[in-house]
């Protein structure tokens, strides 16, 4: 159970206090900053249909219809987000909403964190593709030119780099891309109390996590514009800065039903059309589609778009009563997602809780509402385990086959191998690297307390996404599988003692006071094991549930991200990288959707006869609409949000198995 006086701590955030963006009553028309792409209806066929207009999909629609001879259509199944106001109270309220129906997705209500995956994954997801054609395009090297493509970098002020101890290489970031990489303008001295009491806890501060060395203790970058204090997200960065294209719409409140296709006997299956509702689903509407579908609806959206089309595992989509168009057992497996827990202290030290709730001149700065915990540290195996290493990646290899998902499409003997070679990869290469295993994060969101946390990375557990209705407006059912692999418990409890230690070491220690919670009473791992498995919550990081392995691992789609037995349809979100990351999601999936849409247009050999604006367009933009209609918190996606982290209620619906 969570403890009484917490709130909720979601995308490992304490998110406790509401919202201080002006009232709305301020506001100007809402709707002056509607972006010009959006559509009030679409039109009857477009060369690239995308379905999902979240982080990942407006990347796709903006980057495509670069080029002005061919159309591009984001269906998105949210409204565009100017209607919403981002003073929400909490209360005690929290949730399990995986995904987020709205205009730039998660990008738009996230905790901001914009951190990169290590070079050692990377290149593990590029080994787990064997001598599949297009490896090459998810080596290390390949995706971080693709993630620098979407960020321009802004280094924090010397005061702000002083106070919270943070250390940077500008090399290893990008400067001329949609998305603002940099930090709050405001900051408090516990950052750089976090990162001195981790080093002087055992781990290591590391000066550049963003070239491929992601492990240690830092000050993560947030995707803040620091001209002026609001979020940066796909919409404000890929979609609101551009001119009106004729060649591109945005049509929201459009939920996708299924893809329809031409020949459903064919062995390569032609996506011919995309079916919507705009409504409760009594009226279906259509869309052509002249040259492909592109899935990015996220790792929920993604496979259960699919799954309605018909393609999936044989048994889930009969015992569903839906026709099989095409069967492919691993859509919806390999799901994973980075589970945390936390604890909490007292102080009596200013924290952005107390500092917002005294309600002075400073509490009100958009500098100071910009603010945002960012101070992390991703802790490895040899750190919390030390000479039991060796012997812990043997039992993972050796309890292998114990520890199978049962799932409905689980038991497919591709879908198994894949499974294997996930288990093996993981503990024969993450395992034992200086890869975290572990994220910790410190948060101090609340009037007199201090939570810590400790996030599992590389999760063992995996879980399955299926549907059992042949309604598409009828949510799929998720399994998350949290913590059914011993291994994964394991590394959470060696993560909550590592936090206790910090929280007890200088000079951190010397602005705490008591551990709240869980308190001393819990000591012994018995005890950590039976608080910590109630007390558990996602980070919202799904990944892999359509993921990239050769298909006789069950895989979903190839190096190319075409669906296997498809000839033009493809999936480009989170779904796609078969194992987590050590690391948020939004850097890697900005990176993911940049390379996609390369992929796509030198596919098409599609020209660039206009651009997506650099920085030196959004931003000037940006500045402008906010100086326009600046009491607008929701039109400007404005910072003033370390609450914002999900709106209650409007996330996508599911049934979920915990």
């Amino acid at each position: 159970m969570w403890c009484q006086d917490r709130t909720l701590f979601a995308l490992g955030i304490l998110a406790a206090v509401a919202i201080a963006s002006p009232s709305p009553n301020d506001a100007q028309d809402s709707h002056v900053l509607k972006a010009r792409n959006i559509v009030d209806e679409a039109g009857d066929a477009y060369d690239f249909v995308i379905v999902g207009g979240g982080l990942a999909g407006l990347v796709l629609g903006s980057r495509l219809s670069e080029d002005s001879n061919h159309t591009v259509l984001v269906l998105e199944a949210g409204p565009g987000g100017d209607e919403y106001r981002e003073r929400i109270d909490f209360g005690e309220r929290h949730g399990v909403p995986l995904a987020e129906r709205k205009d730039a997705g998660s990008s738009a209500i996230n905790g901001l964190y914009l951190n990169r995956p290590g070079e050692i994954e990377v290149n593990n997801w590029q080994k787990l593709l064997g001598d599949m054609d297009g490896a090459d395009n998810w080596s290390w090297e390949s995706f971080y030119a693709a993630m620098k493509k979407s960020e321009t970098f802004t280094p924090p002020s010397k005061g702000i780099a002083q106070e919270a101890g943070i250390e940077y290489d500008a090399s290893s970031h990008g400067s001329s891309g949609p998305i603002h990489y940099s930090y709050p303008g405001f900051n408090f001295a516990l950052n750089g109390e976090w990162t001195e009491s981790a080093q002087n806890a055992g781990v290591d501060i590391v000066k550049d996590p963003y070239g491929g060395d992601n492990w240690g203790a830092y000050v993560s970058t947030s995707a803040i514009n620091p001209h002026n204090w609001t979020r940066s997200y796909s919409r404000s960065g890929y979609l609101d800065p551009l001119p009106h294209r004729k060649n591109y719409d945005v049509l929201v409140n459009a939920q996708v039903l299924r893809i329809l296709f031409n020949d459903t006997s064919a062995s390569n299956l032609t996506a011919s059309a995309v079916q919507y509702t705009r409504d409760d689903g009594t009226t279906k509407l259509s869309v052509k589609v002249k040259k492909e579908v592109i899935l990015a609806g996220g790792s929920v959206g993604s496979p259960t778009v699919l799954l309605y089309s018909g393609i999936g595992p044989k048994d889930v989509l009969t015992a569903a009563g839906v026709d099989v168009v095409l069967e492919l057992p691993g859509v919806g497996q390999h799901l994973q997602d980075h589970i945390s827990v936390s604890t909490q202290w007292s102080t009596d030290v200013d924290t952005a809780g107390s500092i917002y709730a005294s309600n002075n001149s400073e509490s009100t700065t958009a500098a100071f509402l910009s603010y945002i915990p960012d101070a992390v540290a991703y802790v490895n195996a040899t750190t919390f385990f030390g000479d039991d290493v060796s012997s812990i990646q043997s039992t993972i290899l050796d309890e292998i086959d114990d520890y199978m998902p049962s799932s409905p499409g689980a038991s497919d003997e591709t879908v198994i191998a894949g499974y294997k070679a996930i288990y093996k990869s993981t503990a024969n290469t993450i395992f034992p690297s200086a890869l975290g295993l572990i994220e910790l994060l410190i948060g101090n969101n609340l009037e007199g307390k201090i939570n810590i946390g400790a996030s599992l990375q590389h999760p063992l557990s995996h879980g399955s996404i299926w549907i059992n209705s042949s309604d598409p407006m009828d949510y799929p059912v998720i399994d998350p599988g949290y913590l059914k692999h011993p291994v994964d418990v394991q590394i959470l409890r060696a993560g909550l003692k590592l936090v206790r230690t910090i929280g007890n070491t200088d000079p951190l220690s010397s602005s705490l006071n008591n551990e709240t919670w869980p308190g001393t009473d819990v000591q012994t791992n018995d005890e950590w094991d039976a608080w910590l498995r109630p007390n558990i919550f996602t980070e919202y990081h799904p990944s892999s549930s359509c993921a990239m392995l050769p298909l006789s691992q069950g895989g979903v789609v190839n190096a190319h991200l075409k669906v296997y037995g498809t000839s033009n349809v493809r999936v480009a979100d989170a779904s796609v990288p078969p194992t987590s990351f050590s690391a948020h999601l939004m850097g890697s999936t900005y990176g993911l959707a940049e390379k996609a849409s390369t992929i796509i247009r030198e596919s098409w050999n599609l020209e660039s006869t206009t651009t997506t604006g650099d920085n030196s367009t959004a931003t000037s933009t940006g500045s402008a609409q906010a100086s326009s209609t600046s009491s607008d918190g929701a039109a400007t996606a404005s910072v003033y949000s370390w609450t914002t982290l999900f709106l209650a209620g409007a996330g996508l619906g599911m049934q979920l198995l915990l």
